[in-house]
């Protein structure tokens, strides 16, 4: 069996529900635009089929998929660039998703945490949709659709790629093909996991109970300066050195915030701000977000106002990525023995 070279391709996608906020931002968004236009090929996408395994209003979740697009498009992914589409208009990605049901094994799925997180346990997981359940394995007909060698994730998304490794492996040893590649997990920068404004032992979420926890990609200039200059600190100054964070949540975060927001690694902003009291540093970082963020929310603002363009965007987008994808898919069914 000879190895096939596959073409450098990224890809990644946001589920489109419950809003953008800066983690989404920093852990995601602005990755993709700093990978566009370089070695790989980048393919972005918004996950609307992902969203549908909790119910959805329909109106809200077409709503919600074009402000992800907005939020990519005033983030700076170039549509001439970057692929951009939403997921729903390839329908390989639910055809393929359906071949991985039957590649990939129960065992692995309920290895898979974050479906105990969602779905808890005892009769609240008995309710929870067939969906939400198999969702890793869409995931991973998402990424393999395109063929894609790399994926920029999250800490939290890194079990769902190396799922995504071991259907691959599993489906090329069967079928005796070298023919999807085993895709490789970016995780890099300092702030990959952005946490809750409030309690810095929390991942920030869209769905937290406090607005003021987050930073939506919506908030305006005086609502994003409101939110940092209140988020929760303790009374120590910043320290002289990294390790001084160890045990400091909310200080951690803040200034893992700051570097990712100014390009800075962890220790170069330590150095700049070492000894310094959260009455200095709070409001620089305020006014670092509201540099970076209010004019990505205001053409956000701006986009939201024409739908069709937005719509437009993605159908062209779409059509992008079914040029990649129907090849693929249509050796993927040869490879299954399906007629067409």
């Amino acid at each position: 069996m000879t190895e096939t070279k596959f073409t450098p391709r990224v890809f990644s996608g946001i589920k489109p529900s419950g809003g953008l906020t800066l983690g989404n931002y920093l852990g995601a968004i602005k990755r993709f635009v700093d990978m566009q236009g370089g070695q790989f090929e980048t393919i972005y996408c918004v996950v609307d089929l992902h969203a549908i395994t909790v119910w959805q209003d329909p109106k809200e979740l077409a709503d919600a998929t074009r402000e992800v697009a907005a939020g990519y498009l005033a983030s700076g992914i170039d549509p001439e660039k970057s692929i951009l589409f939403n997921q729903a208009q390839v329908s390989g990605h639910a055809e393929l998703g359906w071949i991985f049901n039957c590649v990939a094994r129960v065992g692995w799925m309920n290895r898979m945490t974050q479906f105990k997180d969602k779905a808890g346990s005892g009769k609240d997981a008995e309710a929870a949709s067939l969906g939400l359940y198999a969702y890793p394995s869409l995931m991973a007909a998402d990424i393999l659709l395109y063929h894609a060698t790399h994926v920029p994730v999250g800490e939290d998304q890194k079990q769902h790629v190396e799922l995504t490794r071991d259907i691959a492996k599993k489906f090329n040893h069967d079928f005796k093909v070298d023919f999807f590649p085993e895709t490789i997990p970016v995780i890099e920068g300092p702030a990959m996991r952005v946490m809750n404004l409030r309690d810095g032992t929390k991942k920030m979420s869209k769905s937290g109970e406090s607005d003021m926890e987050r930073i939506n990609m919506t908030d305006d200039a005086d609502t994003i300066s409101k939110k940092f200059k209140k988020a929760k600190t303790d009374p120590e100054p910043l320290p002289e050195t990294l390790d001084g964070l160890a045990e400091r949540p909310e200080a951690r975060n803040l200034v893992n915030i700051y570097a990712a927001l100014n390009d800075m690694t962890n220790e170069q902003v330590i150095a700049e701000y070492a000894g310094a009291g959260w009455g200095k540093f709070k409001p620089a970082l305020a006014d670092l977000a509201v540099e970076k963020l209010a004019p990505i929310s205001g053409e956000m603002a701006r986009m939201m106002q024409d739908r069709a363009e937005i719509d437009r965007i993605l159908s062209r987008g779409a059509d992008r990525a079914r040029e990649i994808a129907e090849p693929i898919l249509k050796q993927t069914y040869e490879i299954v023995g399906l007629l067409r």
